[in-house]
This record gives structure tokens, C-alpha cells and sequence, in this order.
């Protein structure tokens, strides 16, 4: 009886373990838990380990940690790597935080909009709806080949690679590229 007792307690853990990991999704190897902020989540992400230390350097982390509620476009690593050889370096120092933080905020927008709501938008615009950022960028979201592709300001196109990562203050689309104002 307490074998058949313990077998049916650890079975019913394992499956209510289960069914609460598969809402999780798993952003950078991490699991990204609704109930926390974007900042809480996004420090576990090993893909987010250059957007991290790039919000710090400008001094954005209370600000993304606090109420929002906030769309964030977040870069993977790979995407600040692929930008010209020794740019993310120049802009993590002290002299260059406000150029660092105009391009940070051009990754954030002052509401929440998960990929339905921006579908919906690009679809009612005849196709581009233009996305207004906290850092004063307005870039233009797309859908390519059945994707949420955003062209930022010099008219490169990022791709949502991974969408709808509730948080408690907001929503996190991973994209593969650097957003980037008009003038860089």
C-alpha cells in the first residue's frame, strides 16, 4: 500500500512538473517564468548574455524591471557579433551610454504586443505597420515567408525568431538582429 501510495504521489508530481514546464518556454537554455520581469528572466538567458551587460552599462535595468508594461525586441548574442568588429565594445564604454541607450530603448515599446496583436497591425496597414520605440526610432514590421520581420533605420531586417515570451511586465520577442537608428 505505501509503495503503491508513494509510486502514485511521485507519478502525479512528475506529470503536474510537466504540464507547468511545457507552459514555460525556454529562452537561452533558461525558463522563462511569466510571473517574473523582463530583467529577471533575461539575466538566465545564456543567448541574452551581451544584452544584459549592455542594459546594465546604460543604466536601463530598473527601468526594464519595473511596472512597463513593455514589447522588448531582444537580440541574441550572435546578433551583437555580427555587428562591425569592436562597435559593442566602443558602446559598453562610459563616453558612449547615451549612444548605448538610445539604441537599447529603440528595442523597447511602451505597451504590450504579442505576435497576434502585431500580426494584426501589419495586416491592417496593408502589410507594414510602423513601430514606434521609447528610444524615438520608428522601424516597420513586416510579415516575410509567414514571419514577424522588423527593418529598422538603416533598413536592415531582424527576424522574431522566437515570440510571445510572457513576462509579468511585458513581452519579449527574440530577434536575430541589432535594431539600429537611422544614423549610426
Amino acid at each position: 500500500m505505501f509503495k503503491t501510495t508513494l509510486t502514485t504521489t511521485l507519478v502525479a508530481t512528475f506529470l503536474a512538473g510537466a504540464a507547468i514546464a511545457q507552459d514555460v518556454p525556454m529562452v537561452g537554455g533558461a525558463p522563462m517564468f511569466p510571473e517574473r520581469n523582463i530583467v529577471e528572466n533575461a539575466v538566465n538567458s545564456a543567448d541574452h548574455t551581451t544584452l544584459v551587460a549592455a542594459v546594465q552599462a546604460a543604466g536601463l535595468v530598473d527601468t526594464l524591471a519595473s511596472e512597463g508594461p513593455f514589447t522588448v525586441f531582444a537580440p541574441v548574442n550572435d546578433a551583437f557579433a555580427a555587428l562591425p568588429q569592436d562597435q559593442v565594445a566602443a558602446l559598453l564604454e562610459p563616453r558612449n551610454r547615451d549612444r548605448l541607450t538610445e539604441i537599447l530603448t529603440c528595442h523597447v515599446v511602451a505597451t504590450e504586443a504579442f505576435s497576434s496583436d502585431i500580426v494584426g497591425m501589419i495586416q491592417g496597414a496593408g502589410g507594414a505597420f510602423p513601430i514606434e520605440t521609447v528610444g524615438g526610432c520608428t522601424f516597420t514590421a513586416r510579415m516575410v515567408g509567414g514571419r514577424v520581420m522588423i527593418e529598422d533605420g538603416q533598413g536592415r531586417m531582424a527576424t522574431v525568431t522566437q515570440a510571445d515570451v510572457d513576462q509579468s511586465n511585458g513581452v519579449i520577442h527574440v530577434i536575430d538582429t541589432v535594431l539600429l537608428p537611422s544614423t549610426m
